[in-house]
């Protein structure tokens, strides 16, 4: 039985979110949570880039490593393919939208090592999707995670620290706040879920 494109779309924004069901992608969610703006600047970034990758990943998977046994090499061809989209994406910002490059800072090179980005592309080849399943999952995977990212930055930015115990400061209450937010996500698990 194959699954409607659509299907995979919202499954990956909200039943098999990256964030909420694979705890894919920590580090800059953990990281970058701490204002709406800058949150939501890195979810587009990491959209976009997730969506073009996994594209990307497929074609070459199917027309290059599969008719030439290359299949081994998956992890090293997805991760440059990665790189180097990331590296000329910076410089295509830095060129011609030097306020945009200037405001991501730091985060653009970061989007390279986020490993939700190379969870997804190893997902399509495991799930076995065809090109139109594949575009949904990245697009709805960068959909996904930008809205837990910015999520999380709209609770954290109405949350008081300072009032907080000492432990739960930083990452902590980060963390019991994803908790929190990933059983909240398990109540649209009886609409649909990939594996």
């Amino acid at each position: 039985m194959t699954i409607n494109p659509i299907v995979i779309f919202f499954a990956s924004i909200f039943t098999s979110n990256m964030i909420f069901s694979n705890f894919l992608g920590m580090c800059s969610f953990i990281a970058v949570s701490k204002e709406v703006e800058t949150a939501t600047g890195l979810g587009i970034a990491v959209t976009f880039v997730l969506s073009v990758t996994t594209v990307l990943n497929w074609l070459l998977y199917h027309y290059i490593m599969v008719p030439l046994k290359l299949e081994n090499f998956r992890f090293i061809i997805f991760i440059l393919t990665i790189a180097a989209f990331v590296q000329l994406l910076e410089m295509i910002l830095e060129r011609y939208l030097p306020n945009l490059y200037y405001s991501l800072g730091i985060f653009l090179p970061l989007i390279t090592v986020n490993c939700a980005i190379l969870g997804v592309s190893l997902f399509m080849v495991i799930r076995e999707y065809n090109f139109l399943q594949t575009v949904a999952f990245g697009i709805g995977s960068g959909l996904g995670w930008a809205l837990a990212i910015i999520s999380m930055a709209g609770i954290r930015s109405r949350i008081n620290e300072n009032q907080l115990p000492e432990g739960l400061r930083g990452p902590a209450i980060t963390l019991i706040i994803t908790g929190i937010m990933a059983m909240a996500f398990i109540g649209f698990s009886g609409i649909v879920q990939i594996s």
